[in-house]
């Protein structure tokens, strides 16, 4: 094993082998841009689960849940007694908020899949019924109508205040479940042009889809616009349009290096980099502190009738402890893999390597973005 073999972790060397075995092929348009307009919008409710086997909402808690369900049954012609509605005993029902992503292009009569999820105290919404509800669009009309049986990935049981639980069981799917009702016009007919949105802000990127298309469509046929935007010039007609289209995200498009970037999950501490990372010469010195305290009970003990009260105080205890760090040079890496091994070489862990790697950016010897989300 050579000695870079031993420096990476099996996942990344992993990872490594996959790369390597994967032939280089280039992109499509399709890959990195779309048309602008064509877009799904997003829709929400506010429902009824029935039919919970006792793990409903405790409604003596939730009052919009009675609320809700008096409200429901009043539209069936049910008239509920106000000493009903006052103090139910409700276990078999839960209040919900239902969402769904309505697909570009949706006509009336589709299915489309919506996700329930508990917005009361329910323990389970495994095998309940979502009864009809209305799910209505960023302009308040009513795009779908959802209802069906729920499909809940989990399982629990709680006896004797002990609980098992596997996965969530307070959210659910119900596959198919909204039928849409209203369809959303898109702007892909109108005017003689069509523009493409760029996945990433890049002006090489919009520069050589531009190109692309002037190569095969003819010259002057598309420009950029901007570092996201290519404006197309397109058919009238609407079915020369769509096969305008069809064809112009299958042209293949020159691969370009991309822009050299390190993410980092400062919640989880993962650290990302791509292949076009750097590292500049520099030095790094880390070393670990650590502070523990600890606290001793101290009792005070009056005298013989002295009439006093014994007292019980704390006595702490603080010590400090910093492991010496080591002052380590770290030569320039011009690719991903030296970069690798310069990092893992420090002995650092990922949570220390988010300040280590802020810090070299500080100091300009690391050539790349830094991006936290």
């Amino acid at each position: 094993m050579t000695r870079l073999a031993r420096l990476l972790s099996p996942p990344l060397l992993a990872l490594a082998a996959l790369l390597a075995a994967v032939p280089a092929q280039a992109l499509r348009i399709k890959e990195v841009a779309a048309v602008q307009g064509v877009r799904s919008n997003q829709l929400t409710g506010y429902g009824l689960v029935v039919g919970l086997d006792g793990t409903g909402d405790q409604t003596t808690q939730m009052p919009y849940t009675t609320q809700s369900l008096a409200n429901y049954l009043e539209q069936m012609g049910v008239k509920l007694p106000a000493s009903v509605t006052t103090s139910p005993q409700l276990k078999n029902v839960a209040a919900v908020i239902v969402t769904a992503e309505l697909p570009a292009f949706a006509q009336p009569g589709q299915a489309i899949d919506v996700v329930v999820s508990s917005t009361g105290n329910a323990k389970s919404l495994k095998g309940g019924t979502l009864v009809a509800t209305p799910l209505r669009g960023a302009d308040g009309e009513i795009y779908a109508l959802a209802q069906g049986n729920l499909v809940v990935g989990g399982a629990g049981a709680s006896a004797g205040g002990s609980k098992v639980q596997i996965n969530h069981l307070s959210a659910g799917r119900v596959p198919g479940g909204a039928q849409v009702e209203r369809a959303v016009p898109t702007p892909l007919q109108e005017g003689s042009t069509i523009s493409l949105g760029l996945n990433a802000t890049d002006f090489q990127t919009a520069r050589r889809v531009a190109q692309a298309i002037n190569r095969a469509q003819g010259a002057n046929r598309a420009r950029a616009l901007d570092g996201r935007t290519v404006e197309v010039q397109a058919p009238t007609e609407p079915d020369a349009r769509v096969t305008f289209i069809a064809e112009l995200e299958e042209l293949p498009l020159e691969q370009s290096a991309p822009s050299a970037k390190v993410v980092i999950n400062a919640r989880t501490g993962s650290i990302v980099l791509n292949q076009a990372v750097t590292l500049g010469p520099c030095a790094v010195a880390h070393g670990n502190l650590s502070i523990s305290i600890s606290s001793t009970p101290v009792i005070s003990q009056p005298g013989p009738l002295s009439q006093g009260q014994t007292v019980v105080a704390q006595k702490s205890n603080i010590q400090i402890k910093q492991d010496p760090g080591i002052l380590m040079q770290m030569p320039a890496s011009p690719q991903l893999v030296d970069v690798v091994r310069a990092l893992n070489a420090l002995g650092a862990t990922p949570q220390d390597l988010l300040a280590i790697l802020q810090a070299i950016k500080a100091a300009g010897a690391l050539n790349a973005e830094l991006e936290v989300i």
